[in-house]
This record gives structure tokens, C-alpha cells and sequence, in this order.
């Protein structure tokens, strides 16, 4: 499981450097493939390979006259690019997932389980502050049985 946040510098070349303590985890688990590709959400989702591969069976299966679920096919796997992990640790991100996430200089690097979520550290900033204030959260919570849990 990937947790937790860092920020991370993308030099002029597109290039950005997974943080260390994913590194070995990744290697093993992947030999340092991963997938990227697009979210509604405006940010960049990175998948270890074969995470990647059952997501994208699970949109194969999806009906195909189905205007929304084409839709959604063409969205993520339509996007979706491989990308390895180089010798020194670095990705390189498509100049268009850089263009789509609004990529510039400073990326949070978000751990979300089984995937990563690339987002530009001030979009980030400000969903965070957004979520925080976000009535809605709390209600779903409540909703799904977590009005118990201890944080």
C-alpha cells in the first residue's frame, strides 16, 4: 500500500524522481513499470503495471454501446502511457499528462493505496483545504459506518 504525501521537483525535461521510499517497493512489485494516465479529477494517476492491467480488463468488460462507458475507456486507457523507472529514480511524464495535470514545477506526489495521484502542489493544496471544508465528507462518512472510527 502507498501512503502519504511528498513534494517533488519536475525538472525542464518532464522528468520527476519517485521518492525514495517507494523505490524498492516498486522494483520489486513491478520491476519498475508502472502506467500512467488521466483523472477526472485534473491530476495524473500512476499504477504499478500489473495494477494497471486489472483495471484496464475491468474496463474492457464494460458494455460497449454504452455512450458513458466508451466514454470512460477512452478517458483512462486511452491516455494511459507506460513509463519506467530510470537509474536514477525518475519518470519521465508526456508533455500532454504534464499539459492535462497543469504541471509545472512542484508536484505532490500522493500515495493512494495501490496507485499514485500526480497533482500540482498548489491544485493540491487547494483540494485539501476544499475537502476540509467540504460538508458533504462528513455525511458520507457517517453514511458508510465510519462515524465510529478513531482518528
Amino acid at each position: 500500500m502507498f501512503r502519504g504525501v511528498a513534494i517533488v521537483n519536475l525538472d525542464a525535461k518532464g522528468r520527476l524522481a519517485i521518492p525514495s521510499r517507494y523505490r524498492d517497493r516498486l522494483q520489486a512489485s513491478c520491476e519498475s513499470h508502472l502506467v500512467m494516465t488521466v483523472d477526472r479529477d485534473r491530476c495524473l494517476l500512476l499504477y504499478p503495471e500489473p495494477e494497471w492491467e486489472v483495471i484496464e480488463r475491468q474496463f474492457a468488460a464494460l458494455p460497449a454501446l454504452e455512450s458513458a462507458a466508451r466514454s470512460l475507456y477512452r478517458l483512462y486507457v486511452g491516455n494511459a502511457q507506460e513509463v519506467d523507472i530510470d537509474a536514477q529514480g525518475r519518470i519521465l511524464v508526456p508533455q500532454y499528462l504534464r499539459d492535462f495535470a497543469a504541471l509545472d514545477k512542484r508536484v505532490a506526489f500522493v500515495g493512494q493505496g495501490i496507485k499514485f495521484e500526480l497533482w500540482d502542489e498548489a491544485a493540491w493544496n487547494a483540494r485539501n483545504e476544499a475537502a476540509l471544508n467540504d460538508s458533504a465528507i462528513g455525511e458520507l462518512a457517517l453514511s458508510a459506518g465510519l462515524g465510529s472510527l478513531t482518528l
